[in-house]
């Protein structure tokens, strides 16, 4: 017998570090934006990420109420900016509920304090608690190479619960522009929060499609 009650939207937390690939930030958010099985997006940015939407997307990033729009690329009405000092916002606790958590770009400090179990930030606490309440939490770390305690973190952090998920670009979808790479590894981090994308390329097995 089908459900009576009404399918409920999602919530998703996007945190942004200053590794580089600001990139992936402004594409998942876009995304999550465009999406309509999500309701709310919170979007909290380190001071480290802030300068990095500055220098490689030349993003003005001097007022806090125009952060979302200008990386949305128009005026948002889902995403919801936190300051990542704001350790008493909402998603800092777990009686509020959201349904995942996706850091891109991921640095290897942030991996670090969230396998550490060290709540500094709105980012490390908002981490925190998704593992603590079991919630999906996708890490995209960016840095290479990685040397062992990078290496140690992953392995922390994957066995309480996080996905590494690191930025490394895939090939098989022939991709044409840097865009394309992008869009196929931000629809690959969407599909671990179950919010697959129509534009992801799926791999069916035979010749690889022109």
């Amino acid at each position: 017998m089908p459900s009576l009650l009404p399918s409920r939207k999602r919530r998703i937390v996007l945190g942004v570090t200053g590794a580089s690939g600001a990139v992936f930030a402004r594409r998942m958010l876009r995304f999550l934006e465009a999406d309509a099985r999500v309701e709310k997006i919170h979007l909290v940015i380190s001071g480290s990420g802030l300068k990095l939407l500055r220098e490689e997307l030349d993003l003005d990033v001097s007022k806090s109420a125009k952060i979302p729009a200008a990386l949305a690329g128009h005026s948002t009405r889902k995403t919801e900016y936190l300051l990542d000092s704001d350790i008493g916002a909402c998603i800092a606790s777990g009686s509020y509920a959201v349904d995942g958590m996706v850091v891109v770009p991921c640095t290897t400090g942030c991996l670090a304090q969230i396998a550490a179990g060290i709540s500094s930030t709105l980012i490390e606490r908002a981490a925190d608690v998704c593992l603590k309440e079991g919630r999906k939490l996708v890490l995209a770390v960016r840095d290479a190479p990685f040397n062992r305690i990078h290496l140690e973190n992953m392995l922390h952090a994957q066995a309480a619960g996080a996905v590494i998920f690191p930025i490394i670009p895939s090939f098989y979808h022939r991709p044409k522009t840097v865009e394309d790479l992008v869009t196929q590894f931000c629809c690959r981090v969407l599909a671990q929060l179950d919010l697959e994308q129509p534009k992801q390329f799926r791999w069916t097995g035979g010749k690889i499609r022109d």
